[in-house]
């Protein structure tokens, strides 16, 4: 597909990885672990006449944005049209961007802002990895659906209100897109794709909405490179960096982190001791001390485990990859020096390769031209966790793998506007994986779960739960008949209390999405002669403001069987369409 803790935290986890060495030499990457492009045309021509293949469109069950009410809008502007045909090692597209009329002269009425990807494909593609950067600053990571031979579309819509100030800031800017696309005899696929930005404003008699932060600073490549603008960290040992000023009035700092993993690392969670192991862990380094951890959730790409289970339902976050915040507040008393620092990113136990990316959010004090700051405490103890091998019998076994970190920091920040406020940052992380493998090699079960929770005191709490559950298996091994089955169950849930902005509040809401999927892949000699998938998603949030979205979902092979959906949750557990 499509790419800290520092150096002492990683010894523990490496070397029980290699004392399995021996027991993952023989675990099997499965067949279809990357379907090929002939496997697809096969299970298109093996359907029924009237399933023949037609132009789909594909879909993440997300929640519609919508405006808060009394709001006007949408104000539209294209930023961007483009066909991606070979672009794999080329620059990315760009196209100068001024804020729009409308913005200029109500930018303080905004209420939301809606970045828009429309795109569609025809014929044998991959899925590729995209990436969408104003003045540097990443809005937008996802991946795009894999083409069917009569063509796919897609489109993705992301709340981008947060970052308004860069889409207000008075000048010109440099909007750039990437994806790193491959044409050739076989992938004939082009990616055509709109990008436009909806804005809506809020009536003037209307109070106003939190606001977001007041500068955005991009930690990320800058132009001009022939990728996109993220940082590729190639090993468990390569740190990947940027210098970053913090202006002197700032009273608060939040980094945005985007991370995605690629190539041997894409399918990390399915990772054997000899590939490093399942755990993979994303450490912010400022000035080379751990100050945060991202514990990815594990999005599957469209064409990842088994490319047919996310057709036309696709899975959790693919193409609107989730980013993670990490509270710097605690530390402005070493940035605030009126000196650069570096901040930086390692991934733990990382193979080639991930792009890592971050925002820096600031709010500033116009009342000050100075704030002061100071650290309290700081404490981010070594990453605790082990590897267990059990029952291992040549190429069957189980193995478990479990990891830890806690990391806590508090600071205190003085400004004219504030006066004195202490704010404590502390993540608690725990992450198990449980790899079977039996059936002399033909099988393997991944159960694996990610807890974390972010506590910022006072201000906001939130704790993410990732369950991933996958089986790989087969039957006809070794005959001129065989089935390929794969069962994919992957959760997102998240519990927010606290609103988050500068000032907190007492805001709660709640999010649980679910997927289970499974698939069979028929072969005869070898070839592909049929298939058969399903899909079936639930989705359910629920705010403290009123707003609401329940969604349950279902799908087998390209039909949609129903899709009930219910945005005002009237009735507690009736869904209505």
């Amino acid at each position: 597909m499509s790419a800290s803790s520092a150096s002492r935290s990683l010894p523990l986890l490496c070397l029980c990885f290699a004392l399995l060495s021996h027991f993952a030499a023989a675990l099997p990457r499965p067949r279809d672990f990357r379907f090929s492009a002939e496997d697809i045309a096969a299970v298109e021509a093996a359907l029924p006449r009237h399933k023949k293949p037609s132009k789909s469109t594909f879909f993440e069950v997300d929640r519609p944005l919508r405006p808060p009410k009394g709001s006007s809008g949408p104000c539209s502007t294209l930023l961007l049209s483009h066909s991606f045909a070979f672009t794999l090692t080329k620059p990315p597209v760009t196209a100068a961007y001024s804020p729009p009329a409308c913005l200029q002269q109500r930018a303080g009425e905004l209420s939301l802002a809606v970045l828009e990807w429309r795109a569609e494909c025809r014929g044998v593609q991959y899925d590729r990895i995209f990436g969408v950067w104003l003045g540097g600053a990443e809005l937008l990571r996802g991946s795009t659906a894999e083409p069917r031979r009569g063509g796919v579309a897609w489109s993705v819509s992301k709340d981008v209100t947060k970052y308004a100030p860069l889409l207000a800031a008075a000048g010109n800017a440099t909007l750039a897109v990437y994806l790193g696309n491959l044409i050739d005899d076989t992938y004939n696929g082009v990616y055509h794709a709109n990008l436009t930005l909806h804005l809506y404003f809020r009536r003037r008699t209307s109070p106003p909405a939190p606001a977001p932060a007041d500068a955005i600073v991009p930690v990320s490549r800058s132009l001009p490179v022939n990728d996109g603008l993220w940082f590729v960290v190639q090993n468990a040992t390569d740190v990947q960096s940027a210098r970053v000023a913090v202006p002197p009035n700032a009273y608060r700092a939040v980094l945005e982190v985007y991370v995605s993993s690629h190539y041997a690392d894409e399918f990390w969670y399915m990772n054997t001791p000899e590939q490093n192991g399942p755990f993979r862990e994303v450490t912010v380094l400022l000035d080379g001390e751990v100050v945060g951890a991202v514990w990815p959730f594990p999005v599957i790409y469209t064409g990842g485990i088994n490319p047919l289970i996310w057709r036309p339902i696709t899975s959790i976050g693919s193409f609107n990859f989730p980013t993670y915040d990490i509270e710097l507040t605690p530390f402005l008393g070493k940035l605030l020096d009126g000196g650069h620092h570096e901040l930086g990113f390692k991934v733990t136990n990382a193979l080639s390769s991930w792009f890592v990316g971050a925002n820096l959010h600031l709010w500033l004090d116009g009342k000050s031209a100075k704030t002061s700051a100071g650290v309290i405490s700081y404490d981010a103890p070594k990453l605790a966790g082990s590897i267990v091998s059990r029952s291992a019998d040549g190429i069957d076994g189980e193995y478990e793998a479990t990891a830890s970190r806690n990391i806590t920091a508090a600071g205190w920040v003085t400004s004219s506007s504030r006066g004195k406020v202490t704010t404590t940052f502390t993540q608690r992380l725990r992450f198990t994986n449980t790899n079977v493998v039996s059936g002399h090699g033909s099988a393997q079960a991944i159960n694996q779960t990610t807890e974390a929770v972010t506590d910022v005191a006072g201000q906001q709490m939130v704790h993410q739960s990732f369950p991933l559950y996958i089986f790989l298996g087969g039957d006809g091994s070794g005959t001129a008949s065989q089935r390929l089955m794969r069962r994919v169950e992957i959760g997102f849930e998240e519990s927010r209390v606290g609103g988050g902005g500068a000032g907190g509040g007492t805001a709660t809401s709640t999010l649980r999405n679910r997927q289970a999927a499974a698939a069979e892949v028929t072969l005869r000699d070898d070839a592909v002669v049929g298939a058969t998938w399903r899909m079936h998603e639930t989705y359910a949030y629920g705010a403290s403001d009123g707003g609401c979205y329940v969604r349950n979902v279902s799908s087998v092979g390209y039909d949609v069987l129903f899709d009930h959906y219910d945005a005002s949750c009237a009735a507690a557990g009736t869904l209505g369409r």
